[in-house]
């Protein structure tokens, strides 16, 4: 019995506990560390609070809750390529929707976003300081969104409830009651967006992640994760409502939010911070998980965008291909190096043919559009147009600065242009015309159809295309290398299987 005891906590690292506010306890929580009323070692809220935040790098990389948002998408495709990028399947498995509850992505996912929550719950209840239980309370909200997103049901432990005892499980719409009277009661405690540094808990976060829910309220508690969803005005006059408070505003420059410096920009609502040289080691994986071994910065090979995905884009629109200034590394023959690469690559930033780059068999480093998930013969290393969305750092490519955005005005602006047409109160105004004349490109439509189409051209590759599709209706069906309806089960995610230790949560139906 002990033993099960102590498997179930290490299990459930992240468990919600459910006292709002309280930092007087008398309880030993989730996994034995005890509150300071109880007599056990003293939690350093502070360092708890730092590990909270550094969590946020979880969203980063190439697996865990990215890859589930993304690669199950039309957006991002991870094909095998001979010996290299197989892994048993797994990304194939994402990407065509087969996966099962053993599957590693998603276990490191749902431990990720729980174990973060878990941290968020030492510091409210141990004492933290009125500004770190704040800070807290507002991180606990984004991952517990998270899992309300990805899984559907979300285990909490009630206020005094016994850390031998199963924890409970919140319903999807039970979860997503909670976030919005979180953030409805902590967005004025909270402190003001800080101009240069938008990777603290700040009200125009809260007030973003409030739109984000109340956008997504009618497919979270729908009865049925396959619908019908109903959108409800109210609910659509919220996000137009959050979103007008609101201080940010676009950048004028596309790419000024994914350069080294991106921390400067007016557009970047929350971000997870990194340090040249320190904690950025992360965001490397934006550049090197889809270049070649021999471009530079070199890759890994791996990922690519799907060729009808990629067509939906403009050749004027300065969203898809980039010349930064003074770039030096590998380009296209265009001499554009950021954005989504295509056609042969050249080296030292300059398209000669003296600079034209081959692979590792020696044919041309010519990027393709089509792509199969598995890949053979002369395209075996360069079938697929490679996506480069962050400015890879020239001082540091290894632990870059480039901060990672997780919340970004543009989004809102879409969200508001969304929820006003699914019958929320408000004007568009001109929030199409300001994308399009950024991106060099005519507006979309502001209908359901047109703003869809532009939350892919302006969002891609930035985690909520799997979130959009689903909202939209579109996450299910045929597409390019996936030519059937998947099953409605893959609207969520399975619970691992190692979750179930716990007899208050059930398995997603279909698993």
């Amino acid at each position: 019995m002990k033993r099960n005891n102590i498997i179930k906590g290490l299990l459930y690292l992240g468990i919600v506990s459910f006292s709002i506010g309280c930092t007087n306890l008398d309880e030993e929580i989730l996994d034995g560390v005890s509150n300071n009323t109880s007599g056990g070692t003293a939690v350093n809220t502070a360092a708890v609070l730092t590990s909270a935040y550094n969590g946020l790098r979880d969203f980063n990389g190439q697996g865990g809750v990215y890859a589930l948002n993304e690669m199950s998408t039309d957006a991002m495709v991870g094909p095998t390529r001979g010996g290299d990028w197989d892994d048993n399947g797994v990304w194939r498995q994402i990407h065509t929707q087969t996966w099962a509850p053993d599957h590693g992505e998603v276990r490191n996912a749902w431990n990720s976003l729980l174990s973060n929550v878990y941290n968020c719950n030492l510091v409210i209840e141990n004492g933290g300081t009125a500004t770190q239980v704040v800070e807290a309370r507002f991180l606990r909200a984004w991952y517990i969104y998270n899992v309300v997103d990805l899984f559907g049901q979300v285990p909490y432990r009630p206020a005094g409830s016994s850390k031998l005892d199963d924890p409970k499980v919140w319903t999807r719409a039970e979860a997503t009651g909670f976030i919005i009277s979180e953030l409805e009661a902590i967005v004025n405690a909270l402190p003001a967006r800080t101009a240069g540094d938008a990777s603290i808990a700040n009200k125009d976060a809260a007030r973003f992640l409030l739109a984000k829910v109340y956008l997504n309220k009618g497919v979270f508690t729908a009865a049925n994760p396959a619908g019908p969803y109903t959108f409800d005005a109210a609910d659509m006059t919220k996000v137009v409502q959050n979103v007008d408070a609101l201080t940010n505003s676009l950048a004028s420059n596309y790419w000024s939010n994914f350069a080294p410096n991106n921390n400067t920009s007016s557009e970047i609502i929350f971000s997870s911070k990194n340090n040249k040289g320190g904690e950025g080691g992360g965001m490397q994986s934006k550049w090197r998980m889809c270049n070649h071994y021999n471009q530079t910065p070199d890759g890994w090979n791996g990922f690519a965008t799907v060729a009808d995905y990629y067509s939906t884009f403009n050749a004027a629109d300065n969203r898809a291909h980039y010349a930064a200034p003074g770039y030096t590394y590998t380009v296209d023959a265009s001499g554009k190096g950021i954005g989504f690469l295509e056609g042969q690559m050249y080296k030292n930033g300059t398209a000669i043919p003296a600079n034209a780059l081959k692979d590792r068999n020696n044919n041309p480093l010519n990027f393709t559009a089509n792509v199969t998930l598995i890949t053979s013969g002369a395209s075996l290393e360069t079938a697929g147009v490679r996506g480069i969305k962050y400015i890879p750092d020239a001082d540091n490519l290894g632990q870059p600065d480039n901060d990672l955005i997780l919340m970004r005005y543009s989004d809102a602006l879409l969200m508001k242009a969304e929820a006003i047409a699914r019958g929320g109160s408000g004007s568009v105004g001109t929030i199409m015309s300001q994308l399009a004349a950024r991106s060099g490109v005519t507006a979309a439509a502001a209908t359901l159809d047109g703003i869809y189409a532009e939350r892919g051209r302006e969002l891609w590759w930035e985690g909520w295309r799997r979130n959009d599709a689903i909202r939209f209706g579109k996450f299910l069906a045929a597409r390019a290398l996936k030519p059937y309806a998947s099953d409605a089960k893959y609207l969520l995610y399975p619970i691992p299987a190692d979750a179930l230790f716990n007899s208050n949560l059930s398995q997603n139906p279909g698993y």
